[in-house]
């Protein structure tokens, strides 16, 4: 199995004293991990969680980036600013991006492109609601949204991380069985192999609720290369157990 990625999605939270304790203990129970770890958080405390992990093993995250370079867009955060910060990753298109912003897939593709311009690497989420799996429609739907950013990206596709993330499973507590979850997985494998011929080396992430008791089970699949993780990422101790199951499954 190839290296895993744990990411933390902090979400909206955090205040200064609780991002100062949360990486204190982080990196107090991180002796040489076997997996990259990253936290996205707010863009308020870029610039104070870039001083905390700086010498640690975790990378510096946002949890968005601007469709524009730069301009009129009052409250938008572009990638150049991002990566004066020292951003390493990006999440876009997220399911609370595109259900309460109306965020397309044409504007996730694109805030892919320009992350992927400045050297960020670009958290692209695919999923599908509870009333389109029920329909049957959840390989359609995933196929369709990172069509669009494969399309937007060419030879650049390779460069990018992919989550799934079930939205009937975030933040509800359910989560896909492992062989749900590896199902949906292989279907964005096999859609990546067509499109370059790095898709073996190039990681997708499962973001539905992954937590410290089912991450080892859910990590263990074919297919499933890390995980974005919600709430648990807020508690070090259980985002140190994930951590810890995927350095265990290291080839």
């Amino acid at each position: 199995m190839s290296r895993k990625l744990i990411t933390g999605n902090w979400k909206l939270n955090g205040s200064l004293a609780f991002n100062a304790s949360l990486v204190e203990a982080l990196r107090a129970g991180l002796s040489a991990p076997a997996c990259s770890i990253a936290v996205c958080v707010p863009a308020p405390y870029l610039a104070q969680i870039g001083g905390l992990v700086q010498g640690s093993p975790i990378d510096l995250g946002a949890q968005d980036v601007s469709a524009h370079e730069a301009g009129a867009f009052t409250g938008e955060v572009s990638a150049t600013m991002l990566r004066e910060f020292g951003v390493r990753y990006a999440i876009v298109g997220h399911s609370e991006r595109r259900q309460y912003h109306a965020e397309t897939d044409a504007v996730v593709a694109e805030k892919a492109r320009l992350a992927l311009a400045c050297g960020i690497t670009p958290i692209v989420c695919v999923g599908e609601t509870l009333g389109q799996r029920e329909g049957n429609q959840t390989e359609e739907v995933v196929k369709r949204q990172l069509a669009a950013v494969i399309h937007a990206n060419g030879h650049c596709i390779s460069e990018i991380v992919v989550a799934y993330e079930p939205v009937w499973a975030i933040g509800t507590g359910r989560t896909a069985t492992p062989a749900q979850a590896q199902q949906v997985h292989a279907v964005l494998r096999a859609q990546l192999k067509a499109a370059t011929p790095q898709a073996a080396r190039m990681q997708i992430l499962y973001g539905g609720s992954m937590n410290a008791a089912n991450a080892a089970e859910l990590l263990g699949q074919p297919d499933i290369d890390g995980g974005l993780i919600g709430g648990a990422s807020l508690k070090a101790a259980d985002f140190l157990a994930i951590i810890a199951a995927a350095s265990r499954l290291v080839a």
